[in-house]
């Protein structure tokens, strides 16, 4: 029984749309993840940023140009991939005899050798993550452009595993710089970094540039808007229907 008092909605009313933080006018803080709700002047002037009241910081509802900004990190990052595969990465030079490699052939190379587990690792490193990260973040972006519905959830968790791998590329970069500092043989034996190391290091910082700059947020907001739009309001529903009032008990 329902208590004294209480509205009570006829059978079959609409359920309300989901509420979410946009909804409610909460903002959080990326300097200190302080949860904020929007001034009412704010929402008066109709403004959609101002500064958090703990640190200062430029509170936005989404990240600014965040499409515009990942787009062209991604097409940077596209375009050092190319020489960063094709240029020697080291060149090691021994008695008078200098070889340079570049990322696949140090993989062949560990493979004749009968390294297959150190050759797997330069491989899904430093040719795999990089170009998985490259297509992950184009994927992202476009299921957003075009207001894709497609499992947001699977594609939330897509970038997130892509924002948490784009570290683990620099072990080509790590390997090359171990053997120069530690390879001191003078005229014996040296080790060069060659232009290759320096586009892979381009590819990686820009990647991971590009996962940071991508608002996950933004692959929500068709499915919250449609959700909004397609919620009928009360009297739209059932024109009518309405709140029937229990008595007070006695």
């Amino acid at each position: 029984m329902s208590a004294p008092g209480t509205a009570v909605s006829a059978p079959g009313t609409a359920m309300s749309a989901p509420r979410t933080g946009a909804s409610e006018g909460l903002l959080v803080c990326h300097e200190c993840e302080a949860v904020t709700k929007r001034p009412a002047v704010a929402i008066a002037r109709g403004l959609h940023d101002f500064e958090c009241p703990r640190c200062g910081a430029a509170l936005h509802a989404r990240k600014p140009n965040s499409l515009a900004r990942t787009w062209a990190l991604v097409i940077a990052a596209t375009i050092c991939y190319v020489p960063a595969n094709l240029y020697p990465i080291m060149a090691i030079t021994s008695l008078g005899k200098t070889q340079a490699d570049t990322i696949l052939s140090g993989v062949f190379f560990l493979i004749h050798h009968d390294m297959w587990p150190l050759a797997l690792v330069v491989f899904v490193a430093s040719f795999v993550v990089p170009l998985a990260k490259i297509v992950s973040i184009v994927f992202l972006l476009v299921s957003v452009q075009i207001d894709s519905h497609w499992r947001p959830a699977d594609r939330t968790r897509l970038y997130r595993i892509t924002e948490a791998v784009g570290r683990w590329s620099l072990v080509d970069i790590y390997v090359v710089t171990i053997l120069v500092a530690l390879v001191k043989l003078g005229s014996l034996a040296s080790v060069e970094a060659r232009a290759g190391a320096v586009f892979f290091g381009a590819v990686v910082i820009l990647t991971m540039l590009a996962a940071e700059s991508f608002d996950p947020r933004l692959i929500w907001t068709p499915i919250d808007t449609a959700a909004r739009e397609s919620t009928p309001t009360r009297a739209d529903a059932h024109p009518g229907a309405s709140h029937v009032r229990t008595a007070p008990s006695s």
